[in-house]
């Protein structure tokens, strides 16, 4: 074996962590909000100063590993509009948990990875890959199955149900724009702590106008204040691995996220929130497993790593 190949399979392993890890965390964060939610905190100002203090928490730690922190024009453009593209689907999220629950919103993470497939390959920056191909379809199966059954149990939320439905497409325009557009001359946790603050200030206006007259609510209660540091806690790790994987591994891999998030999302909701076990579960994680599995695999058969498309300020 070369050590080509070693390295190559390393970085694949590597890469395969990091999935796991980011996609149980942001199951997790959706479970914190919806326990904020049920302790009396404003959904969106909650998230605000969430993604504010693990963005600070991710400049700090940029600058104590030197990384390039430099700020231009393309980086304030890079900053802003990732940082929209990660508030958005979050905000719903976080608005609609209460409506329809942390399990269902967790599943609908499960769809970004078809509709950037697609993209990428519309795009010229994934080659057609029959194991690949194969993982998304499983996975996706899997999430839709979970989805169905869960949706087929609601009454009274349907408009919150079409909106969590949007986040797939918001999610997978995020993946493909970071990717085309990654300021090849930042460090990723550096860019992590941008999208994170830009995020924070595309919600600035909207906490603002809804949810101003209830933000002491943030600071009035001993439950919601470690609620709150949790969700920092959770955010700081979650997206330097997240910003990782996506240097790494590129879009596609990266949004394989949301079939793992589909899956620990749902056991989080019914084993530590209480919501009832959706018809299914059992066949759903099986496809999903499967999906991962084949699509690492696919991956690991091609001759070189994914590479980012860079764009030129």
């Amino acid at each position: 074996m070369t050590n080509s190949t070693l390295s190559s399979n390393r970085t694949g392993w590597y890469a395969l962590g990091c999935l796991l890890l980011v996609g149980s965390l942001l199951a997790l964060s959706l479970a914190v909000a919806k326990l904020a939610d049920d302790a009396g905190a404003p959904r969106l100002g909650f998230l605000m100063v969430a993604v504010t203090g693990a963005g600070v928490l991710l400049l700090a730690l940029a600058a104590v590993q030197r990384q390039p922190m430099k700020l231009d024009r393309r980086i304030i453009e890079y900053a802003l509009v990732s940082g929209a593209l990660f508030a958005l689907p979050n905000a719903l999220g976080f608005l609609a948990v209460r409506h329809v629950g942390a399990g269902f919103v967790s599943l609908s993470f499960a769809f970004p990875i078809l509709v950037t497939w697609v993209l990428a390959l519309g795009l010229g920056m994934e080659r057609m890959n029959l194991l690949r191909l194969s993982g998304v379809l499983l996975g996706l199966s899997g999430g839709v199955l979970l989805a169905w059954a869960k949706a087929g149990g609601m009454s009274g939320a349907q408009v919150w149900v079409v909106l969590v439905l949007a986040i797939p497409l918001i999610i997978a325009l995020g993946n493909i724009y970071r990717t085309l557009r990654w300021p090849g001359e930042a460090g990723p946790v550096y860019l992590a702590a941008l999208m994170l603050l830009g995020g924070a200030l595309a919600l600035a206006p909207f906490v603002l106008a809804f949810e101003a007259r209830q933000f002491a609510q943030l600071l009035g209660s001993a439950d919601v204040l470690r609620l709150l540091f949790a969700e920092v806690a959770v955010f700081t790790v979650l997206y330097v691995f997240y910003f990782v994987l996506q240097k790494i591994a590129g879009p596609v891999y990266l949004s394989q996220i949301g079939m793992v998030a589909a899956l620990v999302g749902t056991l989080i909701a019914v084993l530590l929130l209480g919501e009832s076990v959706p018809p299914f579960l059992g066949l759903a994680g099986v496809l999903v497993a499967l999906g991962a599995a084949l699509f690492h695999r696919g991956a690991s058969h091609h001759t070189s790593p994914p590479t980012l498309a860079v764009a030129k300020p």
